[in-house]
């Protein structure tokens, strides 16, 4: 007769009402609350409201300056993890603990430092502005921004996978006659691809969403540098909910609709990587 193996935490029909009762008041309703607003509104009067040319624009530079970001940030966020895992340096820890600045850091203040660094006579903005590049209040310093907040999920990401996947594994490859660029293409990188798609997926979420860095930085000129949260803000201010509603409810079906295929794609991975 076999005992029943009692556990620190509930059962799971417990837990399980714990789960969904967490998410349901802090996910679900909230979100539910607004695809239920936006159904007040007519298909046309929707759509009009996502089509405008400023709400397309806001779009565009949104999505495209997050995609950007998080793929600059898969490069070397890797580049980093890989430094920090695989070398001992004087000044290792401080280096480690640079990364995470940008989730301690409020959003605001982070805004004034980019703007400050990267305006035309800021400390960097002035050697960019020499060279005919303009950064601040352009959509490069839309990217910067996003860019700078979601480094530390790609590194945080891959770090672990990193540490787990031993020295020697390459040692091996090395002495079966792989040169360096074989080893990555055919040994690290198949293990690394599944933590870097997820570091981009959350580095592109975090992206999407973020406002107080970028308003600072971007100039909020509308169809130039006009992110989506400062539009939907804008909207309110003007107190147009529906218009708010309507754009949020687009900018939540994008997400989805990209985090959905990101996951898809690592499923597709790992499911590879099996067989």
């Amino acid at each position: 007769m076999l005992l029943k193996q009692k556990t620190i935490l509930p059962g799971f029909a417990m837990s399980l009402g714990f789960t969904l009762a967490y998410l349901g008041l802090i996910v679900l309703i909230p979100l539910g609350a607004m695809i239920l607003k936006s159904l007040e509104m007519s298909p046309a009067e929707f759509w009009s409201v996502l089509s405008h040319p400023r709400t397309a624009a806001s779009f565009g530079l949104t999505f495209t300056a997050a995609a950007v970001g998080a793929a600059v940030n898969l490069v070397f966020g890797l580049l980093i993890a890989w430094v920090l895992v695989r070398y001992d340096f004087a000044g290792k820890r401080v280096v480690d603990s640079l990364v995470d600045i940008p989730f301690a850091l409020p959003t605001a203040v982070a805004g004034i430092a980019l703007t400050a660094a990267y305006a035309p006579n800021g400390w960097l903005g002035q050697f960019f502005s020499a060279a005919g590049i303009k950064t601040a209040f352009s959509p490069l310093g839309v990217t910067i921004a996003l860019t700078f907040i979601g480094l530390p999920f790609v590194v945080r990401t891959v770090e672990p996978v990193l540490q787990d996947l031993e020295a020697e594994v390459e040692e091996a490859a090395a002495s079966l006659g792989a040169n360096r660029w074989q080893t990555f293409a055919r040994v690290i990188f198949p293990t690394l691809l599944p933590a870097l798609l997820t570091g981009f997926a959350l580095a592109f979420a975090r992206a999407v969403g973020e406002y107080g860095s970028v308003v600072f930085i971007s100039g909020n000129m509308p169809m130039k540098t006009e992110i989506v949260p400062l539009l939907i803000m804008t909207k309110l201010e003007q107190y147009d909910y529906a218009g708010a509603v309507a754009i949020a409810v687009g900018m939540l079906g994008v997400s989805f609709l990209i985090l959905f295929l990101i996951n898809l794609l690592q499923w597709w991975t790992r499911r590879r990587a099996v067989l």
